[in-house]
C-alpha cells in the first residue's frame, strides 16, 4: 500500500490522474477481489476496524481511542491492534510504552498503549487472539478495513470533511485505496469528521446503502495561553496542514513551518534546524503528539528538542455522545450472530 499521498490526489483530476487511470483500474480490480474473496479468521470477542476510505490520515487514531473509552465506560476491557507501520519489529508483540520506542513498534501504537492494552502484529489474526489471552473482550482495529484477513464485526470508516476521497480516483492515479462501491459494501458505518462539503457525495451514498452515518470533530486538550504567542510548527502526519490549522486556530502565529512526510522520523540536521532556528527567532516549539513520541528514546539534539516541544493533544468528539456506545453495541450484537453462524455451520458440517 502507498504510504505517502501526493498533492495531486487532492486536487481536481488532471494530467497526471488521467495518465494513471489504466493502473489504478488494475489496482481497482485486484482490492476489490481481495475484500470480496479474503479468508477472515474468527475470533470469540468482537472485533471493530477503523479505517478510511483513502490512503493518508483521517483521525483514525483518535476514533479508536474515543471507542477505547467508551468501551472502558461500559465495563469493558478492550484491547487494541496494530500493524505497527513504521516499526522494525516483525512478531507479534504487547506494546510498552515505558519501554518500546517508536523506530520499533511504530507511532500509533505507543499512543494507544497510553490508554489500553496495544499489540502489534504482521498478522492480524495472531494479534487478535494475542489480545484475547490477554484478557481483552473487545479487539478495536488500528486500520486493515481493506486488507485484514480477521472477521471484522463493526468496520467505522472515517472520512475528513474538508478532503473528502480527494479526486475520487483509485491508487496510483488518486487516494482512494479500493472501489468505493466495494467499501461500501463491507463498512458498518461512516463518521465525518471536522467541517467541509468534500465527503458529502460520499456520505449520500452511504445513505443510499442505508449505512448509519456519525459526525464528529477534533479538540485540542488545552492550549489556551498559546494565543498571541509566535510559534514553530512541525509535524509529520499524513495531512500536516491540518495541524498548522489547528494551532492557528488557538490563536497562535505561525511564523516557521515544517512539515515532513506521514510517520517520518526526523534527521538530525532537521532536528538541528529547528532547535537553532527557534531559538535564534525566539519561537516556542509545537507539534503533535505522534511526532512527539517519535522523538522518544533518542539522544543528543533529539532530546533536546523532545524536552522542548509542546505538544498540541487532541480528542475527536462525536456530535452525537451516545454514538461510540451504539457502535460498540452493534459490534456486539454483530459478533453473536456470527458466532451462532459459526457453530451452526460447524454442527451441519
Amino acid at each position: 500500500m502507498v504510504s505517502e499521498a501526493p498533492p495531486f490526489w487532492w486536487r481536481r483530476p488532471d494530467w497526471r490522474a488521467w495518465g494513471l487511470s489504466p493502473f489504478s483500474f488494475l489496482y481497482g480490480r485486484i482490492a476489490g477481489h481481495r475484500m470480496a474473496h479474503a479468508r477472515r479468521a474468527s475470533v470469540r470477542v468482537p472485533v471493530i476496524c477503523i479505517g478510511n476510505f483513502t490512503v493518508g490520515g483521517a483521525g483514525k487514531t483518535p476514533t479508536a481511542l474515543t471507542i477505547a473509552q467508551a468501551a472502558k465506560a461500559k465495563g469493558l476491557t478492550p484491547g487494541f491492534l496494530s500493524r505497527g507501520y513504521g516499526g522494525s519489529l516483525d512478531v507479534t508483540t504487547i506494546v510498552d510504552p515505558a519501554h518500546h520506542h517508536a523506530t520499533a513498534v511504530g507511532d500509533e501504537p505507543l499512543l494507544l498503549a497510553r490508554e489500553a492494552l496495544t499489540v502489534i502484529a504482521r498478522r492480524r489474526a495472531e494479534g487478535a487472539e494475542r489480545l484475547v489471552r490477554e484478557g481483552a473482550d473487545l479487539i478495536i482495529m488500528d486500520d486493515g478495513f481493506q486488507s485484514a484477513h480477521l472477521a471484522i464485526d463493526y468496520a467505522l470508516v472515517v472520512i475528513d470533511a474538508g478532503r473528502g476521497i480527494g479526486n475520487g480516483y483509485l491508487v496510483p492515479a488518486g487516494p482512494v485505496r479500493a472501489p468505493l462501491r466495494t467499501q461500501l459494501l463491507y463498512a458498518s458505518g461512516i463518521l465525518k469528521v471536522g467541517e467541509g462539503i468534500a465527503a458529502d457525495r460520499v456520505v449520500r451514498q452511504a445513505a443510499r446503502a442505508g449505512k448509519p452515518f456519525f459526525t464528529a470533530s477534533v479538540k485540542v486538550r488545552g492550549q489556551e495561553d498559546l494565543r498571541g504567542r509566535n510559534v514553530l510548527a512541525f509535524a509529520g502526519i499524513a495531512d500536516p496542514s491540518k495541524f498548522f490549522h489547528t494551532v492557528e486556530a488557538l490563536g497562535a502565529n505561525i511564523a516557521v513551518r515544517r512539515a515532513f512526510g506521514d510517520h517520518e522520523h526526523p534527521g538530525e540536521d532537521e532536528v538541528s534546524d529547528i532547535l537553532d532556528l527557534a531559538s535564534r527567532e525566539g519561537l516556542e516549539i509545537v507539534t503533535t503528539s505522534k511526532d512527539y513520541v517519535r522523538l522518544i528514546g533518542h539522544h543528543g539534539r533529539a532530546d533536546e528538542l523532545l524536552q522542548r516541544c509542546r505538544v498540541i493533544e487532541i480528542d475527536m468528539v462525536f456530535e452525537d455522545p451516545q454514538a461510540p456506545g451504539r457502535i460498540i453495541d452493534g459490534a456486539i450484537a454483530s459478533a453473536r450472530e456470527r458466532r451462532l453462524r459459526e457453530g451452526s455451520n460447524a454442527r451441519a458440517g
